[in-house]
Order: structure tokens, then C-alpha cells, then sequence
């Protein structure tokens, strides 16, 4: 599972030009094309992926519009510098899950989320709606009832800090649920996946939501810091430790989603 599939519009399948870019992009975060290289031309690459000039192309666009790539005539087509990379794009950072790089990203991503989300809890207490609100509960009851779930309970957890960022009424906390749930849902499948720590995970989301619930922004905030602290010690413990295996690698410590 990824952010994709709590996405509510889902396509049947994706285009050529898409995965290929797709695949193209997964290797430029890797490093296996560096900032400054060329890549193949478009020959070379329709060779390669058996398609077209024109889908390479489309390909081609697609990484130009993320930052990714550069086209200069007499050139070629290069690698643009990280620093010119749209990283807040949903699909590069869906990417940057499989580089090798992966524990220091998913660090400074949540530290991204430790300073976005308890601010979004406290916007929550002062804004939420009684439909908002609703929400929240229902995440939190689907994560006490999926807590012996793996996949079930990721869903729930990272559903319920997505109604969270809803319940702000702010549209610009909103538009980072990409950022936060890709980060979330990377990290969760390596703290949350032992049951042990998944039962104990819901009491603090209660928390959480028990203060946003009463209005008490305060209370919310600082229940959102504790949670974020607990999701950092345990990451920290199974990335050293090597210990988490999860279904989606079936070995250990390999796996690139967390919580």
C-alpha cells in the first residue's frame, strides 16, 4: 500500500510514458543517473523500454515537470541538480522510498512531520466540524479494530492523521497530506508492524483525538508531539536494531515504509 491507494480517483492502469517515467525517475533518486549525467538518447531508451520515440518523449516531459530532468538541444537530455528537484512531489517522493539513502530520508521527512503536525492537531481542536470529527473517530475505532492487521491497521493510522489535516480547514495543510502520508505509510511498516506495537500505538491516537474532540488545542498539540516522538524512537530502535521484517520485503530491515 501507498499514498496512491487512499487516493479517492484511481486509474485502471497506468500509461506507457508514465511507467516509464516512473521507472527513469526510481533511478535518478537512486543515483544511478547523477546530477550532471546524460541520460540515453531517445533512441536509445525506445530500444530499451520497446516503445515508441513519441512515449519516450512523454516520458521525458513528464521528469522535466518534476524537476528531474533538463533538455538542451546539441546537448541531450541531463539530470538536474537534487537542489532542482521537485522532492515534494508525490511521485518523487514515492521514489525516493527505494534509494539506498532511504533511513536518513524517512529521518528528515519526519522531522518535516514533526513540524507540521501538531500544529495541524491544535487548527484541528480550534476548527473541526462535527463531520471532521466524525472522521477522526471512525480512523481511530478502524485502528483498534485492524490492530492485529498489518496492512489493515497502516491504513486506518494513516487515514486518521489524513482527516486530522482535513479537520484544519486549511487548504494549505491539506495539500502536504501527500508529503506526510507517503512519510507516514513508509515508516509505519517498519514501527508499527510487531502487534505489540500497534496495540500500543491506539491509546496515544485516542489522545489525540479525544482533545480535538473537547477543543483543547493545547492539549491536541502536545498529544501530537508525543505520538511523533514514540514513531521516532521506534523508528530509530528497528532501524539499528535491523529487527522489523514486514510483508512487503519478507527480510529484515530491508523494507523502505514506516509510520
Amino acid at each position: 500500500m501507498s499514498y496512491y491507494d487512499l487516493k479517492l480517483a484511481q486509474f485502471a492502469a497506468p500509461s506507457l510514458a508514465l511507467e516509464i517515467a516512473s521507472d527513469l525517475g526510481k533511478q535518478i533518486v537512486a543515483h544511478h543517473y547523477k546530477p550532471g549525467d546524460l541520460v540515453e538518447d531517445e533512441g536509445s531508451l525506445a530500444g530499451k523500454y520497446q516503445v515508441s520515440r513519441s512515449v519516450i518523449r512523454d516520458a521525458v516531459k513528464i521528469l522535466v515537470g518534476k524537476g528531474l530532468l533538463e533538455v538542451r538541444r546539441g546537448i541531450g537530455t541531463r539530470v538536474r541538480p537534487t537542489s532542482q528537484w521537485g522532492l515534494l512531489d508525490h511521485d518523487v517522493m514515492a521514489w525516493s522510498q527505494t534509494a539506498a539513502d532511504t533511513d536518513k530520508r524517512l529521518f528528515k521527512l519526519l522531522e518535516l512531520r514533526q513540524a507540521i503536525e501538531p500544529k495541524a492537531a491544535a487548527l484541528a481542536a480550534r476548527h473541526a466540524n462535527e463531520e471532521s470529527v466524525s472522521e477522526i473517530r471512525h480512523w481511530l475505532e478502524e485502528m483498534e479494530a485492524n490492530a492485529g492487521s498489518g496492512e489493515g491497521f497502516v491504513k486506518a493510522d494513516a487515514q486518521f492523521h489524513r482527516s486530522i489535516l482535513r479537520a484544519t480547514e486549511n487548504e494549505f495543510f491539506v495539500a502536504l497530506e501527500g508529503i506526510i502520508l507517503s512519510t507516514l505509510i513508509s515508516s509505519m511498516r517498519l514501527t508499527n508492524y510487531p502487534p505489540g506495537h500497534r496495540f500500543k500505538d491506539v491509546p496515544t491516537h485516542r489522545a489525540i483525538y479525544e482533545h480535538i474532540k473537547q477543543g483543547d488545542a493545547e492539549a491536541a498539540e502536545k498529544a501530537m508531539i508525543a505520538s511523533l516522538e514514540d514513531a521516532e524512537a521506534n523508528l530509530m530502535r528497528c532501524l539499528a536494531e535491523r529487527s522489523c521484517d514486514t510483508p512487503s520485503t519478507g527480510q529484515e530491515g530491508k523494507s523502505t515504509l514506516a509510520r
